[in-house]
């Protein structure tokens, strides 16, 4: 079931933005806005905005921004419809009734069972934890030699399962559910010739949480010697599917907000140790390879993550593997490798919490743990052996996103590794040719996807700052901008996504619908936080007003802009042209020379038509 758009789109015009704001933080009237401290993070100086007018709010600090519904599902922590909800309920809207969608609703009430016979099972199994029994005795006597206090215990949910083959089952259908409910939870292993035993038996439980502190899967420890497999985890339901969830974020989601980065660990113990003892900005991955859905949900709450992998050799390809997938995301990575090869749990325990900060303050940034292990046990004076750690690391610098960042850890990297000058060209060709990590090699690559390589989070150049500032609030300078700009223009720049769209709804007549706009891209949460930013200017232009003085602005950014997409394109052909020359390859050499030729002339006569200095100011801006 979900609600008809056209209810939406009302509700999104009819709920007063600031007065259900306001029900949170407390508003400030500041001009044609309202403002406060941001709910969203810590400050003392107020950055977080809301604009009646356009019915949108944005923060300054933390780039949060959107609808009314974005706040509302981003402070309490909602899904879309129940958002929706709370805003009816405050702006006083009735509710309509729900569309149908029937597959919908039907997965959504079988993961809604699980979770149901999820929280039967961990209350059993926490009571039987609790119990005076020899095998509950062992389970609290394993869980003390750990150093894991009762607090962390009842915190964390833990549990022990009985090791006995029917002991859920009974429970479970004892308190009303049924044989097909309780083969499809994931509690159960279904046997051949029919039937069904307990999944977990003489194990202590883990139960994994979402972020609303459901228990959706668990893990089981064995704690007797000998027994195997030492963790066995649930099977995917319609409530779990595997590597869409982190172990612990709904306990550290706040504290990874307030301190702004996230400590990434590998195992259940790894998280609980370093817990009890105050680090709370910390989630574990489960023991899997981090995933791309995974390192999307930190995102929602921090962009700077330290590795803390198990100290072994397969910890640290753990971690490198960690890493490809936070660096595809444009996080900034840092790895923090403990001495003596311990984790996280054994290390807190040996040396104490404040030992294990000191360590993780001078954790390494990604690329230099990635040289220090392409460096490992290779003599860099054999010429195949720096070719073998050239090619370990280069890949970490194609998943940099941000361009500037890339070459200078190109530089760092070709340092390091004593790469000679004149072999610096070729390699950096290649490495900006080769996809980046956790990338697609596709022929047809959109705008979205190529900005997203090339420039996503850059910081926007002046020129297209100034441009998209001036189109998004007037409507007619919209239509006299966009049908001149191509695609070639805006497709590397850090607001590719943003000029798509806007190309995409250039023909309308309507005035541009910010939020709408912002919906539309939330696939792209930097282009969608920028929308946000955008909304809060204003026109550049009294209603009525000429459009010469503004249109003259317009024009010189985007001049601007094309100037630079001829230049990238100049700064490539002297490289092909070199290589070109070098290798004998003259028809080549002579296309590339008339091509290089045309666009010096191109850009000639574009500088001439613009006032120089307005120009320049905009590119070195």
């Amino acid at each position: 079931m979900r609600f008809p758009q056209t209810f939406i789109d009302d509700l999104r015009r009819q709920a007063d933005i600031v007065r259900i704001i306001s029900d949170y933080v407390p508003l400030k009237k500041k001009g044609a806005n309202w403002t406060a401290c941001c709910p969203f993070h810590q400050e003392k100086t107020p950055s977080f905005s809301v604009n009646p007018a356009k019915d949108i709010f944005y923060c300054f600090g933390c780039s949060k921004g959107g609808s009314v519904f974005n706040f509302v599902m981003e402070l309490e922590r909602l899904s879309f419809p129940e958002a929706i909800r709370v805003v009816a309920e405050k702006a006083g809207v009735p509710l309509p009734a729900m569309e149908e969608d029937a597959r919908f609703e039907r997965r959504k009430r079988e993961g809604d069972t699980v979770i149901k016979l999820n929280n039967w099972a961990l209350e059993w199994w926490q009571e039987q934890l609790r119990l005076s029994t020899p095998e509950a005795e062992a389970a609290r006597q394993y869980i003390t030699d750990r150093g894991i206090t009762d607090e962390t215990t009842t915190l964390f949910r833990l549990g022990y399962a009985p090791d006995r083959w029917d002991a859920l089952t009974s429970e479970l259908q004892k308190r009303g559910a049924t044989t097909d409910e309780i083969e499809h939870s994931g509690l159960v292993v279904k046997k051949d010739r029919g039937g069904f035993y307990d999944r977990f038996r003489g194990r202590l439980i883990f139960p994994v949480m979402d972020t609303q502190g459901r228990p959706v899967a668990f893990g089981g420890r064995t704690f007797t010697a000998g027994g195997e497999p030492k963790y066995l985890n649930s099977p995917e339901t319609t409530a779990y599917v595997k590597g869409r969830h982190l172990y612990g974020l709904h306990l550290s989601r706040d504290e990874i907000r307030r301190k702004r980065f996230a400590i990434l660990v590998e195992g259940y113990l790894d998280l609980i140790i370093p817990y009890q003892h105050g680090v709370h900005n910390v989630v574990a991955s489960l023991g899997t390879a981090l995933t791309p859905e995974q390192a999307k949900l930190v995102s929602r709450f921090a962009r700077q993550v330290v590795v803390n992998y198990d100290g072994d050799s397969a910890g640290i390809q753990a971690a490198k593997r960690a890493t490809e997938a936070l660096l595809a995301e444009d996080f900034e990575v840092k790895v923090l490798v403990l001495p003596d090869r311990a984790d996280p749990d054994e290390f807190v325990r040996k040396f104490g919490v404040e030992a294990y900060q000191e360590r993780r303050g001078k954790a390494l940034p990604h690329i230099q743990f990635v040289l220090d292990q392409a460096m490992r046990s290779r003599d860099l004076l054999r010429p195949a052996e720096k070719a073998q750690a050239v090619e370990e690391v280069l890949p970490f610098v194609r998943a940099v996103r941000n361009p500037i960042q890339k070459r200078e850890y190109f530089d760092m990297v070709m340092a390091s590794l004593r790469v000679e000058d004149a072999d610096l060209r070729t390699v950096w060709q290649r490495t900006l040719a080769k996809p980046t990590l956790g990338s697609d090699r596709s022929d047809d690559i959109t705008i979205r996807e190529k900005s997203a390589r090339m420039a996503a989070h850059a910081q926007p150049t002046i020129a297209e700052q100034q441009l998209l500032d001036l189109i998004v609030h007037d409507q007619e300078l919209r239509h006299r901008i966009l049908p001149q700009l191509e695609a070639a223009d805006y497709q590397e720049l850090s607001t590719a996504a943003v000029f798509a769209a806007l190309k995409k709804h250039g023909e309308s007549q309507a005035p541009l619908d910010f939020a709408a706009l912002k919906e539309e891209l939330e696939h792209d949460p930097a282009a969608a936080d920028y929308v946000a930013f955008l909304s809060m200017g204003e026109p550049q232009r009294a209603e009525g007003e000429a459009i010469d003085e503004v249109l003259a602005k317009a024009e010189t950014c985007f001049a601007a802009l094309r100037i630079m997409r001829i230049e990238r394109r100049l700064r490539e052909l002297k490289v092909e042209l070199t290589v070109a020359e070098r290798e004998g390859r003259f028809e080549e050499f002579a296309r590339l020379d008339s091509e290089h030729l045309d666009l010096a002339r191109l850009r000639s006569q574009l500088m001439s038509r613009t006032e120089a200095a307005t120009i320049k100011r905009a590119l070195l801006d």
